[in-house]
């Protein structure tokens, strides 16, 4: 069977697992730390906190900025649901914004129609969906505008640039950046995820809240006469600043994070020269068309998603995605809109309110696309899509 998305570990991934195994740290050791500093060199950012998952970074990130009641989260209805779900966490309300049907990134237009429409929006989060970086200059400029802080969820997007070459989670347009490290994703730990970000008082409180809220670092005991005996620090104390959660990474993943981060940068070359080869494949098709055309080269490549008119090619896509099955090929469908979720309409949401987004739902299809990929396994998936299509 060809998977839509699969990791890739070579002997030096292994092997850095096993040494770590034979370390003394398996936990909140020297890994994790090691595995902040280097991706904070990746993306260009000052700082960097690793937690437990992308979700739990899209949690943290919203959390750490003071969101409630009070506030508005906007985000794209096409993404995992964990991106609007970080409203909810936090009792905030979530608004979605129309996609932009040629990136199906949220759509600056529609943005800021809801944004002059609801002043108490304090969060936007653009999703860089496929690991295409959204028009981060113009949203950010919105954003200002009325006062809301940008958190960019860049869980496809580890290895993608903005049109200027800086790197997506500089957050130059931000004031944090998340990623994920699900095994599909651009590199691994098993599960994982990261903030970065270049305001240092953020990243404090990132610290404690991804360990209980308990003090970190450079932190200043609040009860100095618990915390100190002759005014030398008591070797056992710490305190509990604020309510936090156990969302810590452990040495074990940070160091398969080590390891395949080293291999980022031909992760996404190889993945930008599968997707190129998609395109010309399928640049004549008369039924099968890349979802995304264009920052082709600024792309991570997270997914290959395409659009296909299946009412019209008379095939259901339920059937389409069977009968690639039978023949070795599994795809996939990203995303469920949020909006659809029986959660979210009992909310009062309705996927009407996003023509974009429902038309883009309607039509899409995420094919092969992983490191591993050989050009014979992907001869195969064009010509077994093509020839289902025209049959």
């Amino acid at each position: 069977m060809i998977p839509y998305g699969r990791h890739h570990l070579d002997e030096s991934d292994i092997q850095a697992v096993v040494d770590c195994l034979r370390s003394n740290f398996l936990t909140q050791g020297p890994k994790v730390a090691e595995f902040e500093e280097a991706v904070a060199l990746a993306v260009g950012a000052k700082f960097a906190v690793a937690v437990a998952s992308g979700t739990a970074a899209l949690h943290l990130a919203t959390l750490a900025v003071g969101a409630g009641s009070h506030s508005s989260l906007v985000t794209s209805p096409i993404t995992f649901v964990a991106s609007a779900n970080a409203a909810l966490y936090v009792g905030a309300k979530p608004l979605f914004v129309d996609i932009d049907p040629d990136t199906v990134n949220l759509s600056s237009t529609a943005l800021a129609k809801t944004l002059e429409e609801n002043p108490n929006v304090t969060i936007v989060i653009p999703v860089h969906y496929a690991g295409l970086p959204c028009d981060m200059v113009e949203i950010k400029a919105l954003a200002d505008k009325t006062g809301a802080i940008v958190i960019e969820d860049a869980a496809h997007a580890l290895g993608s640039h903005y049109p200027d070459g800086s790197p997506v989670g500089c957050c130059a347009h931000s004031l944090m950046t998340i990623f994920s490290f699900h095994p599909v994703k651009s590199i691994t730990t098993g599960e994982g995820g990261m903030i970065t970000t270049n305001d240092e008082e953020m990243y404090r409180k990132l610290l404690r809240l991804r360990s209980h809220g308990i003090n970190k670092g450079e932190d200043t005991f609040l009860h100095s006469e618990s915390a100190h005996t002759d005014g030398v620090p008591n070797p056992w104390y710490y305190e509990m600043f604020s309510l936090g959660f156990h969302y810590r990474i452990t040495d074990i993943q940070s160091s398969l994070g080590l390891s395949q981060l080293k291999k980022l940068e031909r992760f996404i070359e190889r993945r930008r020269y599968l997707a190129m080869r998609y395109d010309q494949a399928f640049k004549n098709s008369n039924w099968i068309q890349p979802a995304q055309k264009t920052g082709r080269e600024l792309s991570a490549h997270h997914l290959y998603p395409v659009r296909i008119d299946f009412s019209a090619a008379g095939i259901s896509r339920a059937a389409f995605m069977k009968e690639l099955r039978q023949k070795g090929i599994i795809t996939q469908v990203h995303y469920i809109p949020v909006t659809t979720h029986p959660y979210y309409r009992q909310l009062g949401f309705n996927i009407k309110d996003y023509p974009h987004a429902k038309a883009y739902y309607q039509a899409t299809l995420s094919i092969p696309l992983f490191y591993d990929l050989t050009e014979q396994q992907q001869d195969k998936v064009i010509e077994t899509l093509e020839g289902l299509i025209n049959q």
